[in-house]
Parts: structure tokens; C-alpha cells; sequence
């Protein structure tokens, strides 16, 4: 896979997203996102709305970091929306690694700017390395099809209710394309150095496991998850087109609950899936393996469980042979 940032990429930039519609773009300042947000300028996008949320995980180097992206977003002539929150503190009330709470702090903070610009629309800029590094951790914890095939390049997401398009357009392009093409271009972008940090799963991951299978191997395995995340992804195409059959004869009109007796009848592996489906379009949280089997103990023949706490001080409760979500706000 040896894609080039050069014209017939930006060419198929153009063609697939409209240049006049507007995007939010996520801005970290490194070099990924500063590289996506030089390609759509490049490309003549100029409805773009920077995103940067200062995660106050590095002092000094975050607040210059948030101050870098203003000066960008300024420069070419783009609205910035900056936002701090201190993700530690996040972490620590929510009992998450710092990872996971980063993640989802920038996720509440994307869907606040999806509301106050009326745009959900949001281009990120992970590459093909973020992907086959995703797809093995994945794999690792046991993840299925949906987990082996990694980020598609267009994705939708729910968060806080709001309904998040996310653009990918980096996905087949390698960390050293995206290098080498600032350097041609002498961009300048920040360094976090906690990304040489083998405290998290994912750098340990790049900086130790990839290099070490690489070795074991004696080839590039990087190439090799791509191709396991897009026959992943074929085959999850055709098991969704499944699932939204069945979630359409399971579900009434309102598409809000779920009937116990025709998900009696399922497979085992279609349960997991349409319970999977349906807690993720009601926007619930930390929904994986461990959560849908807990929903799922609730159609069991002779269950005596009627209620199952889930992520988020949400709940899922099993009423006249039907499911549904229950939040704080419901019952107050």
C-alpha cells in the first residue's frame, strides 16, 4: 500500500467530500492531524471549524500545544474551537485509564461543537499505522468481526445524542507518507513525547509488540492487519445488512425497545449483535463483550433478573417481554 499525499490524492479528497460543505476538523497539533488539515486546505476546503480540546495531561507543552493550533487555524483562515479539561482528574473520578477517559472527553467535547456549529461532520486523522495497530489490539482482547475491522473511513457515532459523522480520509496512508510529505512541505507541528511512553497499551503496542512480530516474522506485518481489517470489514457489510433485518422485526415502530421472545429465537451470535447495535444507537457508553452478555442474561429462559446496570448510570430493564434503556433523567 504505498499511497501519496500529492494531486491524485487530493483529487479524490475533492470527489468524495464536497469542498463547499462545512467540517469540523480535530486538531491535536502533531503531525497526523496538522498533516489532514494542510491536505484539505490544500484541497480547497475552506468551511472548516478547528477542533482542539487541551487534555492538561503535559502542563506547559499542552497549553502551547492548544496556543499552536489558534496560530494554525488563524493562519489559514479557520474558525478554532478550543476547550480545556483536566482528563486526569476525569480519569480518576471515573475509575478509567487515562486512555480511555481522554478518549471519551474528546468525544463529549466534538458532539458540544457538533451543537453550537450545527455541523456533524468531523474529519480525524489516524493512519494506516493507528489502524493495524488498532486491529491488534483488538484481536488481543478478543474482539469479533466488528473489532478486527478496525475504523472504516466513514463511521457514525452517538454521543450525548448527538450524531457524529466521522471522515477517516488517512486510513491507507503509512506514518512515514504523512512525515514525509510535511517534510517536503517544511510544515511545522508539535511533539508530544509521551507517545515514546510505554505507560500506555497503545504505545507499547507501536514502540514493542509490532516490532517484536516483525522480527518473529521476518517481514512487515503492518500490511498484513490491514488486509485482516478489510476482509473484517466485507464480512461485517453483509452480517450489519443481517442485523438490521432483524432489528427491524424485533423492534415496534419507535425503534426504542426490544422483544425478548423474538430475540429468544436468534442465534446466539446474532443476540450478541443486535443487542450490540441497539445499545450503541442509544448512545450508551463502554459498550463491549462483558456489557452485551449481561444485557443478554436478561432474555434467558426463566431469567429471574429483570434489571441490569450498564456504563454511564444507565440501566437495561426487561418489561412485558421487551427490553429497554432506562437514564437518570427517565425516572426523576
Amino acid at each position: 500500500m504505498n499511497a501519496k499525499l500529492d494531486a491524485p490524492f487530493l483529487a479524490r479528497l475533492r470527489a468524495a467530500y464536497p469542498v463547499r460543505r462545512r467540517y469540523l476538523v480535530g486538531v491535536s497539533g502533531g503531525p497526523d492531524s496538522v498533516a489532514l488539515l494542510h491536505l484539505l486546505h490544500e484541497a480547497g476546503f475552506r468551511k472548516l471549524v478547528i477542533c482542539h480540546l487541551n487534555h492538561r495531561l503535559r502542563g506547559r507543552e499542552s497549553t502551547q500545544d492548544a496556543a499552536f493550533v489558534k496560530r494554525l487555524a488563524k493562519r489559514l483562515g479557520y474558525e478554532a474551537v478550543v476547550e480545556s479539561e483536566d482528563v486526569a482528574k476525569r480519569a480518576q473520578a471515573s475509575r478509567q485509564s487515562i486512555e480511555t477517559a481522554a478518549r471519551e472527553a474528546r468525544y463529549a467535547f466534538f458532539a458540544r461543537v457538533v451543537k453550537r456549529e450545527r455541523c456533524g461532520r468531523l474529519f480525524l486523522g489516524h493512519h494506516a499505522d493507528d489502524q493495524a495497530e488498532t486491529i491488534l489490539m483488538n484481536f488481543c482482547r478478543g474482539a469479533g468481526a466488528a473489532g478486527l475491522a478496525g475504523m472504516s473511513e466513514v463511521s457514525h457515532r452517538t454521543v450525548d445524542g448527538r450524531r457524529l459523522e466521522i471522515i477517516r480520509p488517512l486510513l491507507a496512508v503509512w506514518r512515514e507518507e504523512v512525515e514525509a510529505y510535511l517534510g517536503r512541505h517544511r510544515h511545522t507541528f508539535r511533539v508530544d513525547h509521551t507517545n515514546q511512553s510505554v505507560d500506555y497499551v497503545r504505545n507499547r503496542v507501536r514502540l514493542q509488540v509490532i516490532p517484536l512480530l516483525q522480527e518473529a516474522f521476518g517481514r512487515d506485518v503492518r500490511p498484513l492487519l490491514l488486509r485482516t481489517g478489510e476482509l473484517a470489514r466485507e464480512e461485517e457489510a453483509l452480517i450489519q445488512a443481517l442485523i438490521e433485518e432483524r432489528l427491524a422485526e424485533c423492534q415496534p415502530s419507535e425503534q426504542e425497545e426490544l422483544s425478548v421472545p423474538f430475540l429468544r429465537k436468534q442465534p446466539v451470535a446474532l443476540q450478541r449483535r443486535v443487542l450490540r447495535e441497539w445499545l450503541l444507537a442509544r448512545g450508551l457508553p463502554g459498550i463491549g463483550f462483558q456489557e452485551v452478555e449481561t444485557v443478554r442474561s436478561l432474555i434467558a429462559q426463566g431469567a429471574r433478573v429483570a434489571k441490569v446496570n450498564l456504563p454511564g448510570n444507565h440501566w437495561v430493564r426487561r418489561r412485558e417481554k421487551r427490553l429497554f434503556v432506562e437514564r437518570p433523567a427517565a425516572i426523576e
